[in-house]
């Protein structure tokens, strides 16, 4: 009998000398009732239409961007705090071949903690990418850290974002590794789009130019057979619930007339694709040949 030999391709993405891979950190069992401004029914009818009849189960996705040499990751998934299906991205790294002490900088587009909360080690407070600098927009490092803010916030609120924003950057502050930006290119060939709304300072990340190139754009689209159909759907965890649908369309607007391929953190794995008009909103078109499975980009 030959023996079974697990798979080990990658989903990598190319754009010019770029390597774009994905990496999945797991995913969540959200109740979809978190979406506002639409009915349960709609919500059923919408996610059979697109054939979601079985666990509303949401991928939670990273990615690492390979560019002259230099190794970048754009957000770092859950860490050990939102339960067994996710904190999945160090074996995803591990998969890739990447070791956390050669990741340079990480890009975040916000600090939630299915975003943000693999930076530390929780038992120790020890920095899991001894070596990287972390970028994000200046709304969104002063946002999680204003005492004014977070003593108006709820207490599931300050506990879950505010007080965990903070222990994970805060060993990456007091070593001189934050970095904060508002717009423009923050590294070699990848510029910072600000999408906010969905927090005070979201931001997506075009990676390359040009028809073809990525961009990697956060919690934009939380649930797609939902928010591209009907993208003024929002979510109770919007920070400001208006500005991020205004975003949404203004991101999705971008990538059609742009020719992008998008990367979405909620998208189903591996969350490449194209935006198409269907009506008066979206559908996305995921493309097989986009990606490289062979034996995955040189590492």
């Amino acid at each position: 009998m030959i023996p079974i030999q697990p798979l080990t391709f990658s989903f990598d993405l190319r754009v010019g000398d770029i390597v774009v891979t994905p990496l999945t950190d797991g995913y969540l069992d959200p109740d979809f009732k978190f979406l506002r401004d639409i009915s349960d029914e709609n919500i059923d009818l919408l996610l059979k239409l697109g054939h979601r009849d079985g666990p509303p189960r949401a991928s939670v996705n990273a990615y690492a961007i390979r560019s002259g040499g230099r190794l970048f990751l754009i957000d770092t998934g859950s860490g050990d705090t939102m339960g067994p299906t996710c904190g999945r991205l160090f074996e995803s790294l591990a998969s890739a071949g990447i070791d956390p002490a050669d990741v340079e900088a990480i890009m975040l587009t916000h600090v939630h903690p299915d975003h943000s909360n693999g930076l530390i080690d929780l038992q120790t407070n020890a920095r899991l990418f001894p070596n990287a600098e972390i970028l994000l927009h200046e709304k969104e490092l002063s946002h999680w850290f204003d005492d004014a803010e977070m003593s108006v916030a709820d207490e599931r609120a300050r506990r879950r974002y505010f007080e965990m924003g903070r222990r994970q950057l805060t060993p990456y502050i007091e070593a001189g590794r934050v970095r904060t930006f508002t717009d423009g290119e923050i590294l070699p060939g990848i510029v910072a789009v600000p999408c906010h709304g969905h927090t005070p300072g979201h931001t997506a990340y075009q990676i390359g130019s040009g028809p073809g190139a990525v961009l990697a754009w956060g919690d934009t689209v939380h649930v797609q057979e939902v928010q591209l159909p009907f993208p003024d759907v929002t979510v109770l965890f919007d920070w400001t619930p208006e500005d991020a649908a205004a975003s949404r369309r203004i991101i999705i607007e971008k990538v059609i007339a742009e020719g992008l391929v998008v990367a979405g953190a909620h998208l189903h794995f591996p969350g490449f694709g194209h935006i198409a008009r269907n009506g008066d909103g979206y559908s996305l078109v995921q493309r097989p040949e986009l990606l490289d499975m062979g034996g995955g980009a040189p590492r």
